[in-house]
């Protein structure tokens, strides 16, 4: 089966490289598949989880956003930040989850930032969700 490379990079390092089948990600305007001879793209990715086919498996990453570009043979994905499921904190998720959302419940009383609380819901949510399917 035909390949293309695959890169998925953060500030603090790589956290996946290397030859893939298939390349799903969340972007702004929708999911996206991408296949090997992909025409060039440039996209911003949102809250999600990248989902890598690789020897007929996949593989999971969760992503708080970032870029990704695509060439006919390589896909580089530079992520905010980036986890493998074996990775993530589970206990750490879920604190930031109950806390996101006691923020959100408090919100109209203490006129905390609901857009900030409810991007650190979905955070945590994708981090659970992903740790949740390890393979």
């Amino acid at each position: 089966m035909k390949t293309m490379h695959t890169n998925v990079v953060t500030p603090d390092g790589s956290v996946f490289s290397g030859d893939t089948e298939m390349v799903s990600v969340r972007t702004s305007e929708g999911e996206l598949g991408i296949l090997p001879s992909h025409l060039p793209l440039v996209t911003s990715l949102t809250i999600g989880a990248i989902r890598i086919k690789k020897d007929s498996k996949v593989q999971l990453i969760a992503v708080s956003g970032g870029f990704m570009e695509v060439r006919p043979d390589e896909v580089t994905i530079l992520a905010e930040s980036a986890e493998l499921p074996s990775d993530i904190d589970i206990t750490r998720a879920r604190a930031a989850k109950e806390r996101a959302e006691r923020r959100l419940a408090e919100a109209k009383k203490d006129n905390i930032d609901f857009k900030r609380a409810e991007l650190a819901l979905k955070r945590a949510i994708n981090r659970l969700e992903v740790s949740e399917n390890r393979m």
